[in-house]
């Protein structure tokens, strides 16, 4: 990695990558095409769908750029190569600088095209113009949806690259080079997956995505996917005028508790299995009297002395009510540290943590 332009190379994919997938540092350090040029782009606030419009346009023309931007980087990282004259440089060179050439100059002329006739050729103002009435224009449905983006009221969540807002009206889907746009009357929404993650990129806590897919009766209008945190689904069912389908029979976690009950029984089935001595009987767990009792409190963890401690008590708690019983005694306001902190046993009182939750054989 002594070369320069080996070192440029690997620099410029990393920030190419960062600046079209952009994480959370470069969004607060301000390199996004939104803040870079916030002032011609316009208060999303203000006026909601213009302000994609330009934004939408402007990201193709920057994110196409990024091919001819490497070479033009390599003139000065790699001088030897002569790449500052295109007829100098080789001829592996010289394809890479006419494709990138093309790619910028297509995009030029898509976003020229685009603007044409008052940004009436752009994809955001064709799909609002499937919801105009007949002697209306896309303007009318633009004004529409700017008004009810400015109600506090509205659902939105979701991260900036894939945003999912609902107003009273409308539903919709920001993503990086689009707006997807469905009208309540029109659409139907299914529930079609759920993904459990143990922890959250943002949070140290477990976190359920659900999937939902927004059809609509309007043959115009295609279908597109929105993604949630399920804490989030009560919110956006109170938002929409319909009832949301759950035809994949979706176990869906409306509270954090839920959540990390499914965490703190798939770390549980990851710890030491207790044997049962031979000749003793399991009996029904006394949390639920449902069951037999599964799991037995053994001190396992490598914490400091006088945190965990040994408890004596025999078998006589289900998984589930002890998972239930640990979230119970956790701060409700802190849910980052409820996996790293320890409850007493609920018939002695012996302090333990997830760690020391063994199943039983």
């Amino acid at each position: 990695m002594d070369r320069p332009d080996a070192t440029f190379t690997l620099a410029y994919v990393v920030f190419a990558l960062c600046f079209v997938f952009t994480p959370n540092e470069f969004r607060s350090a301000g390199f996004t095409v939104q803040h870079m040029f916030s002032e011609w782009l316009g208060s999303e606030d203000i006026s909601f769908i213009q302000h994609h419009i330009r934004r939408t346009t402007l990201t193709v023309l920057f994110h196409s750029f990024l091919p001819l931007g490497y070479y033009i980087g390599m003139c000065f990282a790699a001088p030897e190569r002569n790449l500052m004259y295109v007829h100098h440089a080789s001829q592996g060179w010289q394809m890479y600088f006419g494709l990138s050439l093309i790619i910028q100059l297509l995009s030029c002329a898509l976003a020229f095209y685009w603007s044409r006739r008052g940004w009436a050729n752009h994809p955001i103002c064709k799909a609002l113009s499937v919801h105009a009435l007949p002697q209306s224009s896309w303007r009318a449905v633009a004004s529409s949806i700017n008004t009810e983006f400015r109600r506090i009221d509205k659902f939105a969540s979701g991260s900036p690259s894939a945003r999912v807002i609902v107003t009273d009206t409308w539903v919709m889907k920001v993503t990086t080079y689009s707006l997807h746009v469905a009208l309540h009357q029109d659409c139907h929404l299914t529930v079609t997956d759920s993904k459990h993650h143990s922890l959250s990129p943002d949070l140290n806590t477990p976190v359920q995505i659900v999937t939902i897919t927004v059809g609509s009766i309007n043959p115009r209008v295609k279908s597109f996917d929105i993604r949630l945190k399920s804490t989030e689904y009560a919110e956006l069912q109170e938002k929409l005028h319909a009832p949301i389908r759950n035809a994949a029979n979706v176990v869906i976690h409306l509270t954090m508790s839920e959540l990390f009950l499914d965490t703190f029984k798939s770390y549980v089935r990851m710890n030491v299995v207790y044997k049962c001595p031979s000749g003793q009987e399991l009996e029904p767990c006394i949390g639920c009297m449902q069951v037999n009792a599964n799991v037995k409190l053994l001190r396992l963890c490598q914490g400091d002395e006088g945190e965990c401690q040994q408890c004596y008590c025999r078998p006589m708690w289900c998984l589930t009510c002890m998972g239930k019983w640990f979230a119970s005694r956790q701060d409700q306001q802190q849910p980052e540290t409820w996996l790293s902190s320890r409850v007493p046993c609920p018939t002695c009182r012996a302090k333990f943590c997830i760690l020391d939750v063994c199943p039983i054989e």
